[in-house]
C-alpha cells in the first residue's frame, strides 16, 4: 500500500546526479545496438544498472594449460600449438578442420559453417598458436570444436585466464554480453558508503563498488557462492533498500491522523451467538488485535494470514456498521465473492446488517438502484470484485476495506479503494481502515520482504468444524485403482477434485492434460464429470463450478484455477495428478479444497517415478504435515524465493542479487538496520541519511523517498 505523501517535500526528490550514467539506456553503452539491446532487456533489464545486477552463475577457467597429449577429454583447457594443415570439407555438411600439433601429439580444431579465408588468416599453416575449449575425441582423435579463444603467442597476456559465464537469452551471445556488463560495471560510480562503518568491518565485507566489481571478476567456483562476503555485501544492499522503502511508507502512515472506529457490541454479540460453533483461541484473539486497531486514531493496515473463514471478517465489519459506517469486502473472482456474500447473509441477517453483492455481472437497473442505495449509506456491507474499483461507486461512508486473497491485487487497485473513503459525506478524511486477508501460508521471510513490520495476525489453527484429511503419494501406474474408487465414491453420492497441471496436451511436455483427462473420465463415469481451467470465459467457468456446488457434477476436472477460494463441503476427495510438478505451497491449496465437510477427506498425489530428491522431499513434507506455514517455510527453502508463489503474480519482490533461501538471516539484520536508521534519522537528513538516499534510488525504491519528512 503506498499513502499519499504529506507534509514537506524533501529537496531532492529526482535522482542523484551521481547515478546519471547508471540509469542510461543500455544501448548508450559502446556496441549494444537496438537488437542487442532489446535482447540484454529481456535477459536483464533495459538500464545500465540492470546489468550490474546482472551476476556470472558460472566461470570458464583457463589457466590449465597442458600439452595436448596431457589434457583430459572434457576439461577446457588453453594450448599452445603450431599448425600443420588445413583440411576444407568436401561438402558444406561437414566440418572445417585444422590440424594442429605440440610435441606431444596432434589435435584438430573443428569448425561448422567456417568462411575458410577467416581461418586461414587466423591460423596460417607453419605459425604458432594459442587456442582455448573443450578436449573432446573423435573417432580416435582429439578436437576441439570451435575454440572459445584463437589468438598469437604475443597475444597470449590478452587472454582472460577466468572469463565470468552469464545467463543468456536466444540470439545474444556471450560475448556481447560480457563486453557490455563490463562497460556497465565500469560506468559504476564510487558511491559514499551507506552502512554503518563499525557493522561493514565487523562482517568483514568490502565497499559497495569493490564488491561489485569482485562479484563480476570471479577467480574461482568458490567466489559464485551467495555467501561469500562479495556476494553477501550486494545482497544486504538490496535488503536494506526493501527493508528502508517499507519502513518508510509504514512511518509516514503511523504520523498520519486516522479515524477511531468503536462500536457497542451488540451487532457482533449476535453474530457470535449465531454461529454452530465456538470460536477458537486463535481466532478470539485477532478479533481482539482488530478491534484495538480500529479503536485507534491510528489508522489499521493489518495483515491477517491464514485459513480465515468468514467469522473474523464479519466481526470486522460490524465493528464498522456499528459505528455508524459501511464496509467492504473485495475478493479476486466473482465466485469468491459469491461465496463471500453467501456464507455472510446467514451472520449479517441475524445481526439485522443490510448486505449486497456487486461484480461485473450486476448490470442495467439492478446495478444503478444498488449504486444509488450504497451512495445513500442504505448498503451497510458491500461485497465485490474488481467492479468496487469503478468511478461510478460511491460510498456514502466508507470506514473499513477488507481486501482477501490480497495477494491477486495491484496496489494502484488498493489506493482506488482507499480513496473512496473520501467520496461521500461521512468521513472527509480518506483514511479508511484496511484488512489485508490471504489464505495463502506466506513465509515469513517472504512476508518480512512484502509488507516489512506491517501488523500482522497469523492464524494458525484450523477453522472450527474442519475435518483431516489423508494424505497418499501413488505412482501413476496405479491410475486405473484411483478412477475404480472415485467411481465407488460417486455411486454414493461423493464428489471429487481432479487437478491436472496442463490444459491440453502439449507437444513438448508429457504431463495430464486437463482436457484429455476430462475426456477420459466422462468417457468412464458418464455425464457427471466437468470441466473448469483459466482459458474458459468466466462465465462458463462459474457456471461449472455452481454446477458442481449443487450436485449436479460429481467430479471437477480442473486446472489450478480452484486453487484458492472454493468452497464446496460436499467434496472429500481431491486428486492431483503429476504432483511432482506443483510447489509446496500450491499442493497444500489444492488439498485444502477438501476436508470442508462432516465426512473424512483425502488427497491423493499422482506423480510420474522415478521422483527426483527435490519432488521426493515435497511429496514426503505435505503427507507429513498439514502446517501450512511450515510448508511455506519448507517450499522457500526447496524451491528458493523467486518461485514461491510466483512473486510476479502474487505481488511479492523481486529481488536480483539477494535470495531469500539463503540470506534471511541477512534479511533480518536490514530489517534492524533499517528501524534504527529512522529511529536516529528519519529524514535521513545526516551524511549517512543522504548516502541511503542514493541506496534507495539504486535499487528503484524511488517511491519512498516521497515519504520523508524533512526537518
Amino acid at each position: 500500500m503506498s499513502p499519499r505523501p504529506t507534509g514537506k517535500m524533501p529537496s531532492t526528490t529526482m535522482r542523484p546526479e551521481i547515478l546519471f550514467p547508471l540509469f542510461r539506456p543500455v544501448t548508450a553503452l559502446p556496441g549494444v545496438g537496438p537488437r542487442n539491446g532489446k535482447l540484454i532487456e529481456k535477459i536483464a533489464g533495459g538500464r545500465v544498472v540492470d546489468l550490474c545486477w546482472h551476476l556470472p552463475a558460472g566461470i570458464i577457467d583457463r589457466r590449465f594449460a597442458p600439452k595436448i597429449g596431457e589434457a583430459p577429454l572434457g576439461a577446457i583447457v588453453t594450448l599452445t600449438v603450431e599448425v600443420d594443415q588445413h583440411s576444407p570439407p568436401p561438402t558444406k555438411r561437414l566440418p572445417y578442420k585444422v590440424r594442429c600439433f605440440d610435441d606431444t601429439g596432434f589435435i584438430s580444431l573443428t569448425f561448422f559453417h567456417a568462411r575458410e579465408d577467416y581461418l586461414l588468416r587466423t591460423l596460417p599453416p607453419g605459425e604458432t598458436c594459442v587456442v582455448s575449449g573443450r578436449i573432446e575425441e573423435y573417432g580416435g582423435e582429439r578436437q576441439m570444436t570451435h575454440p572459445d579463444h584463437i589468438g598469437t603467442i604475443e597475444e597470449i597476456d590478452q587472454l582472460q585466464a577466468v572469463e565470468p559465464v552469464y545467463p543468456l537469452t536466444a540470439g545474444l551471445s556471450p560475448k556481447s554480453l560480457q563486453k557490455a556488463i563490463k562497460a556497465a560495471v565500469a560506468d559504476a560510480p564510487e558511491l559514499p558508503e551507506w552502512l554503518d562503518p563499525a557493522y561493514l568491518a565487523q562482517q568483514k565485507w568490502p565497499a559497495w563498488g569493490e564488491a561489485l566489481r569482485a562479484a563480476h571478476t570471479p577467480e574461482e567456483e568458490a567466489d559464485l557462492d551467495p555467501t561469500t562476503p562479495t556476494r553477501q555485501r550486494l545482497a544486504f544492499d538490496e535488503l536494506l533498500a526493501n527493508q528502508l522503502a517499507l519502513s518508510l511508507i509504514r512511518a509516514d502512515m503511523r504520523r498520519r491522523p486516522g479515524r477511531s472506529i468503536v462500536g457497542d457490541g451488540h451487532m457482533r454479540r449476535a453474530v457470535i451467538e449465531s454461529l454452530p460453533y465456538a470460536l477458537t483461541a486463535g481466532q478470539v484473539a485477532t478479533g481482539r488485535e482488530i478491534e484495538a486497531d480500529m479503536g485507534s486514531a491510528a489508522r489499521m493496515i493489518r495483515l491477517l494470514q491464514g485459513d480465515v473463514g468468514s467469522g473474523k471478517t464479519v466481526v470486522a465489519m460490524l465493528i464498522a456498521v456499528e459505528s455508524g459506517a459501511q464496509a467492504a469486502i473485495m475478493a479476486p473472482t466473482a465466485l469468491l465473492a459469491r461465496q463471500h456474500a453467501g456464507a455472510l447473509a446467514p451472520m449479517a441477517q441475524s445481526a439485522g446488517v443490510k448486505l449486497a453483492l456487486l461484480t461485473g455481472n450486476e448490470k442495467g437497473a439492478a446495478r444503478e438502484e444498488l449504486l444509488r442505495r450504497l451512495e445513500r449509506g442504505d448498503i451497510d456491507i458491500l461485497v465485490g470484485t474488481h467492479a468496487v474499483f469503478q468511478e461510478a461507486v460511491v460510498f456514502r461512508d466508507l470506514a473499513l476495506a477488507v481486501i482477501d486473497e490480497q495477494h491477486r491485487f495491484g496496489v494502484h487497485q488498493r489506493l482506488a479503494l482507499a480513496a473512496k473513503s473520501a467520496a461521500g459525506d461521512g468521513n472527509k478524511t480518506g483514511e479508511l481502515d484496511i484488512l489485508l486477508m490471504t489464505a495463502t501460508p506466506i513465509p515469513r521471510t517472504l512476508a518480512l520482504t512484502a509488507y516489512g513490520d506491517m501488523d500482522v495476525s497469523r492464524l494458525t489453527e484450523k477453522p472450527p468444524g474442519r475435518r483431516p484429511i489423508t494424505t497418499r503419494a501413488l505412482p501413476l501406474d496405479r491410475l486405473d485403482e484411483v478412477v475404480a474408487s472415485l467411481e465407488r465414491l460417486t455411486a454414493q453420492g461423493g464428489r471429487a477434485y481432479w487437478v491436472c497441471p496442463l490444459v491440453s496436451e502439449s507437444e513438448n511436455v508429457d504431463l495430464a492434460a486437463a482436457e484429455d483427462r476430462h475426456a477420459a473420465l466422462a468417457h468412464r463415469l458418464g455425464d457427471r464429470v466437468g470441466l473448469v481451467h483459466g482459458q474458459m470465459p468466466a462465465k462458463q467457468r462459474d457456471q461449472v463450478m455452481a454446477a458442481f456446488s449443487g450436485g449436479a457434477i460429481d467430479i471437477l476436472v480442473a486446472t489450478t484455477v480452484i486453487e484458492v477460494g472454493v468452497d464446496v463441503p460436499e467434496a472429500t476427495v481431491m486428486v492431483i495428478e503429476h504432483a511432482e510438478r506443483f510447489g509446496l505451497a500450491q499442493l497444500h491449496q489444492l488439498r485444502g479444497r477438501v476436508g470442508r465437510g462432516a465426512d473424512d477427506s483425502s488427497c491423493l498425489l499422482l506423480y510420474a517415478p522415478p521422483l527426483g530428491e527435490a519432488a521426493r522431499a515435497r511429496l514426503t513434507i505435505l503427507r507429513d504435515t498439514d502446517d501450512g506455514f511450515k510448508i511455506a517455510e519448507e517450499d522457500l527453502r526447496l524451491r528458493g524465493s523467486g518461485e514461491v508463489l510466483g512473486t510476479r503474480q502474487s505481488g511479492l519482490p523481486q529481488f536480483r542479487v539477494a535470495d531469500l533461501a539463503v540470506h534471511r538471516d541477512l534479511l533480518a539484520a536490514a530489517h534492524d538496520n533499517a528501524r534504527l536508521i529512522l529511529e536516529r534519522d528519519p529524514g535521513l537528513t545526516g551524511d549517512r541519511g543522504q548516502a541511503l538516499r542514493v541506496l534507495l534510488y539504486l535499487f528503484a525504491r524511488d517511491a519512498a523517498v516521497r515519504y520523508l519528512r524533512s526537518g
